[in-house]
């Protein structure tokens, strides 16, 4: 085991399920080098963990986690809360056509209107209705508490050591 895997190991005495993964492949390849794996391991984990706390909260709004996306988008686009479809799946990197389906189910449902775009004649512009902007306000209320509730555990220093080194490896894979 690396040094610094050995680290992580004693400083979680008992250990976690990316340990155990970690160590099946120690005992079949001791050859290989495991530190990649175990990092990314923690932070596949930690995000299959986090979608359903995050989600359960969306549900107490009836909305699921693309609709909060969608809805907080646009919440936090400005004051007139209302973006171009490009801009909308461009923010949340997902294809045309999948905005152009969930654009019809937010609709349907009374949370977004679509408006003729002033600056462009052939486009339309997508913008919350009053009960999107409500719902979603109310969501992103709960959101932030559920957020600090989730993260509640770490202590503050901890918790800054992880947001510097999350921002270190978003630059990595960003590139």
């Amino acid at each position: 085991m690396t040094d610094k895997l050995s680290a992580v190991s004693q400083e979680n005495v008992a250990g976690d399920a990316v340990d155990k993964i970690i160590s099946q492949w120690q005992a079949q390849r001791p050859d290989l080098d495991l530190e990649g794996m175990a990092t990314i391991g923690r932070v596949k984990r930690c995000a299959a963990l986090l979608q359903p706390k995050l989600e359960s909260v969306f549900k107490q709004f009836d909305l699921s986690f693309w609709e909060f996306d969608v809805l907080a988008t646009l919440r936090r686009s400005g004051d007139d809360c209302c973006l171009s479809p490009t801009e909308l799946f461009s923010t949340m990197m997902i294809t045309s056509g999948t905005m152009t389906h969930r654009m019809k189910q937010l609709e349907s449902r009374g949370l977004v209107e679509r408006l003729p775009n002033p600056q462009d004649a052939r486009s339309m512009l997508v913008k919350l209705t009053a009960e999107g902007f409500s719902k979603v306000d109310a969501a992103v209320t709960a959101h932030t508490i559920n957020e600090k509730q989730i993260l509640a555990g770490l202590p503050a220093e901890k918790l800054a050591a992880l947001d510097i080194a999350l921002v270190e490896l978003l630059k990595v894979l960003e590139e």
